[in-house]
């Protein structure tokens, strides 16, 4: 029987093929991955040229009133026109289409990253007087007045009214959340779609309605007073649905054939939520957790309606008032005087360095799937699998021994 060798296909090498050890080697080409090459560049780079011309001169010859939005604007739509020109030079509209529809989608992120990059610069150039005095940080404003100088006063009344509040909600809104998220995970039925429906409804849920909700029900009806307690209640009332929602979509993640081993093996319900899906979904419910912190921690209206205003520190959250680092940034803020307005824009510069560190741990937690172990827990699962493997290898010796002595 003969062999029938393929052909060799034109400008492919064949594997197979003998290799000479002496003869040299080629020179590797690198390969582009880049989604835009020069000439993309020069026509992105000419039509922006183009349309700042062309938009110049309208403004400043044909539409003399036009001000600096009405400028850019009138440039950004030359720019797409002039681009959507040059591209259909060479490619087809198909092409034009993706291109202008990709312009448009960076154009907007960057607006995005503009307009983040522009509150944290002026937040952090407003309140960088209040930050560079260290009694900011250490000396609440029962002493301090509005006239008085920067150096008399500071924050930590807010601060630690802030961290006393979110800490009383979080120590309510976890068990709640996450024992609610996994109800909507392992049960079905009408009931199960209804606190669906509600905790989606909550997301939505104003904050001055939060705010009210516990003014009505808890401080005018059974007579709580306005502190801490009830800011903190109020506040828990808007991070409770993100915990929900969000941990309800981590747990959907946990692989369906985790439970159905812990369920095989003999374990009852509770056990396998406690012991398998759990910790399979530990990361996410700790993002879920970080976001409604992010989301509770910059509450004013609540806390203003709960826990009333005070200028000195207050540590105890069942009697008198509280104020929050948000409170705070909007009573200074207020101000007519400038020593007042610094202080506003410092605290909320505070405040906006907890929520950026929480969206980071937010990030890095979140950064993992459903069930994938972090370093540490790698090298922790690895420690527990070698002794596992140095407790049956002895049990093993064990029953060579017995076996091998005489009966």
């Amino acid at each position: 029987m003969t062999t029938t060798i393929p052909p060799r296909t034109a400008g492919r090498p064949v594997l197979d093929a003998p290799v000479d050890p002496g003869a040299p080697l080629a020179a590797e080409v690198r390969r582009s991955t880049a989604t835009r090459g020069r000439a993309d560049v020069v026509i992105i780079v000419g039509a922006g040229a183009a349309a700042l011309s062309v938009a110049t001169l309208l403004t400043t010859r044909l539409i003399p009133a036009a001000n600096l939005v009405a400028f850019v604007v009138i440039t950004y739509l030359l720019f797409l026109a002039l681009y959507g020109v040059l591209v259909a030079i060479e490619d087809d509209g198909r092409t034009v289409r993706d291109r202008l529809a990709s312009v448009v989608v960076h154009s907007l992120a960057g607006l995005a990253m503009l307009a983040l990059a522009f509150i944290v610069v002026f937040t952090f150039f407003r309140g960088f007087q209040a930050l560079v005095h260290v009694n900011f940080y250490t000396s609440d404003m029962q002493k301090a007045g509005p006239l008085d100088p920067l150096t008399v006063g500071g924050i930590l009344h807010a601060a630690a009214g802030t961290l006393i509040e979110i800490t009383i909600a979080l120590l309510i809104v976890i068990p709640l959340g996450v024992t609610c998220a996994v109800f909507l995970n392992e049960t079905r039925g009408a009931l199960a779609r209804f606190v669906r429906t509600v905790a989606e409804a909550m997301t939505a849920l104003p904050s001055i309605v939060a705010g009210l909700f516990i003014l009505a029900s808890l401080v005018l009806t059974l007579g709580l007073p306005r502190s801490g307690l009830a800011a903190a209640l109020a506040i828990g009332v808007m991070m409770l649905p993100i915990v929900i929602r969000a941990s309800d979509v981590v747990l959907r993640l946990v692989p369906g054939s985790l439970k159905e081993a812990s369920y095989a093996m003999g374990a009852p319900a509770w056990r396998t939520v406690w012991h398998v899906i759990l910790p399979t979904a530990r990361s996410g419910l700790t993002t879920a957790v970080l976001l409604a912190t992010a989301r509770g921690i910059g509450e004013t209206s609540p806390v203003l309606i709960t826990a009333g205003f005070g200028s000195g520190l207050n540590v105890n959250p069942l009697s008198g008032p509280m104020v929050s680092l948000p409170l705070a940034t909007f009573t200074f803020a207020g101000s007519p005087e400038k020593t007042m307005i610094a202080r506003g824009f410092g605290a909320a510069a505070v405040l906006l360095i907890l929520v950026l560190v929480l969206f980071a741990l937010a990030r890095v937690f979140g950064g993992r799937q459903a069930g994938e172990l972090s370093p540490s827990g790698q090298r922790r699962r690895t420690r527990e699998s070698l002794r596992d493997l140095e407790r049956m290898n002895a049990r093993q010796r064990v029953g060579v021994q017995r076996g091998a002595q005489p009966g």
